[in-house]
């Protein structure tokens, strides 16, 4: 049985929630693998509406095991708020498993990022403010506290105080703040010990030993392929693997279990936070996708940045992550303008790239050279098949196709769990 990677193939918000939820009943477990909780799924069941930030969206679904990967950094308040939350509403999360290696987000990470954010001023980067970055750069420098380190008080003193002597130089000498206590980070991180402890396994082995029998496991990015550290529009990026690349590094499992790799994407194109965004628009067209795409961010609020489609992203995440299928998503939220642009290439200085530009500079400058396509006024909301959606809507969706290096096997057509066009199926 497989392993399919779903990645965000854009900035994020693409709906990669949705697509997880789309294959069901068939998951058997669905693993994050990268990020924390500075990106969130919205999924939509009946009447119900869940925003999901650390979580994977698997555990909206009876019968599957979710999982929170190595490569995850973890807030513990926000994972038991999550939880809580989610039992109030009637959902079980009893089978949540925790990787043991996975990294903890401490209150001294937080405050780093904010402070560091307005230090940059106009340089910033545009981050959540919620301690990933500097928990990722923890990881790599080797002081990073670990699941496993809060079971073991001897260490878990040993690493915070490391940690602090470094982390206490820089609040108080460069950023005129308070220096930080070790017992205040130890008493946070104990407290949630024992209510941590039934969750916590060798996930690695638990998913192998799955997929040794027959078991379908869905791995979910955090983020998306234009946010990669290595990958994306660097240094406007997150801190993690966000391509299908990290599924394996973020989860324990060799690379050669991956069998299928699905691309999100949505039918227009958005990005929250700073850098460069080629077909991003400041009219009333932007205002009017913002609006329609209730594009406002799952985890922080913020509104989303709005533009067209950009075919050249797609293809460059397709090549990337070796995407096997998309899963187009809003193209509701397109029904009414009469002609649709996409961005086909860009012009840079007036030579012409079909390709992404190797060059970020040259990425900054990009102006997106156009084709467009004719709209629909249909309401496609009740689509379920290819046929019922209107003769423009399915010639938009083939030019995005022929462009995209992938094939698109479903289409969401609105917010409910229901409103998607199946093409092809995702697991056979």
């Amino acid at each position: 049985m497989p392993g399919i990677v779903i990645v965000g193939a854009q900035w994020g918000d693409e709906g990669k929630g949705k697509a997880t939820d789309l294959l069901g009943s068939r998951t058997d477990y669905v693993v994050k693998f990268n990020g924390g909780n500075n990106a969130g799924h919205t999924v939509v069941v009946g009447d119900e509406k869940y925003a999901l930030h650390l979580l994977p969206s698997g555990i909206l679904t009876p019968g599957v095991t979710p999982v929170i990967g190595n490569g995850v950094v973890i807030d513990l308040e926000v994972l038991f708020d999550e939880l809580e939350a989610l039992s109030a509403r009637g959902v079980d999360v009893s089978k949540l498993r925790v990787s043991a290696n996975a990294h903890i987000i401490t209150d001294y990470h937080r405050t780093l990022d904010k402070v560091t954010e307005r230090f940059l001023g106009k340089r910033s980067i545009g981050t959540t403010g919620r301690g990933i970055g500097p928990a990722y750069a923890d990881k790599i420098n080797r002081v990073g506290i670990r699941v496993q380190d809060l079971f073991d008080e001897s260490i878990l003193r040993q690493k915070i105080d490391g940690a602090l002597d470094n982390k206490n130089h820089l609040l108080t000498k460069v950023y005129n703040r308070r220096a930080v206590t070790s017992d205040e980070v130890f008493d946070d991180l104990v407290s949630y010990v024992e209510r941590l402890r039934p969750m916590v396994a060798d996930t690695g082995l638990e998913l192998s030993q799955a997929m040794d029998a027959g078991r379908t496991v869905v791995f979910e990015a955090g983020q998306a392929t234009m946010l990669d550290i290595d990958h994306g529009t660097y240094p406007f990026v997150t801190s993690s693997t966000a391509t299908a690349a990290g599924a394996a590094l973020g989860s324990g499992i060799a690379p050669g279990r991956l069998d299928r790799v699905i691309g999100i994407v949505k039918a227009y194109t958005t990005r929250v936070g700073a850098g460069p965004f080629p077909t991003e628009l400041f009219d009333e067209w932007g205002e009017l996708l913002r609006k329609n795409g209730f594009e406002f961010g799952t985890t922080t609020g913020r509104p989303r940045r709005c533009g067209w489609n950009d075919t050249v992203i797609t293809r460059y995440a397709s090549r990337i992550n070796g995407l096997t299928d998309i899963v187009l998503t809003k193209l509701d939220v397109l029904t009414g303008i009469e002609q649709i642009p996409v961005c086909v290439a860009y012009d840079v200085d007036g030579q012409r790239f079909d390709e992404m530009p190797i060059s970020q500079s040259d990425f900054h400058h990009a102006t997106p050279i156009y084709e467009t396509l004719p709209g629909w006024s249909e309401d496609i909301t009740g689509a379920r098949q290819l046929s019922d959606l209107p003769a423009n809507a399915r010639a938009y969706v083939r030019f995005l196709e022929e462009r995209s290096g992938s094939r698109i096997s479903a289409i969401g057509v609105g917010a409910d769990r229901e409103a998607i066009v199946q093409v092809h199926d995702l697991i056979d």
